[in-house]
């Protein structure tokens, strides 16, 4: 099992697409153990997206994700990250698939309505950003059992 973050980023909370992306994840089998509607400060987006302070777009990214709530999510399964970032679809909605979130609901590269962890150690990291250990939940849905084989 792996834990991933997901950001429902301001284009998605005021497009008012949470539940319909949120749907998405829990119809797939994967489990929210974490979510929670929030302001995404100036210092937690420089936090966030360190690797991208420096760079000319930066200053247009944080204006972004600052602008309005976003919803983050702490999500469990197997395989969770690459998971996540397959049902997202590419970066760029006009590039992403039909099927895929971004390819059914985004025209746009920056506002492509959710952020995901790319990598065991990136979900590690912003998971901290969002999350306090006391407020993830972690149980065993009774739908596991008819989700996947008990050896996956």
């Amino acid at each position: 099992m792996q834990r991933t973050l997901v950001l429902l980023k301001p284009d998605c909370v005021q497009r008012r697409l949470m539940g319909e992306v949120i749907s998405r994840f829990e119809a797939k089998g994967l489990h929210v153990v974490g979510m929670k509607m929030l302001r995404v400060t100036p210092e937690l987006s420089r936090q966030h997206y360190a690797e991208h302070v420096e760079k000319p777009f930066y200053s247009g990214l944080e204006e972004f994700i600052t602008a309005a709530p976003v919803v983050a999510l702490a999500i469990d399964g197997l395989d969770v990250i690459q998971v996540v970032r397959d049902m997202l679809g590419a970066t760029n909605g006009l590039k992403a698939a039909a099927g895929t979130i971004r390819g059914d609901f985004s025209s746009s590269r920056q506002m492509n309505l959710v952020h995901a962890s790319d990598s065991e150690e990136s979900a590690q990291r912003e998971l901290k950003l969002y999350f306090r250990d006391e407020e993830l939940c972690d149980y065993e849905s009774v739908m596991t059992a008819f989700m996947r084989a008990e050896d996956e």
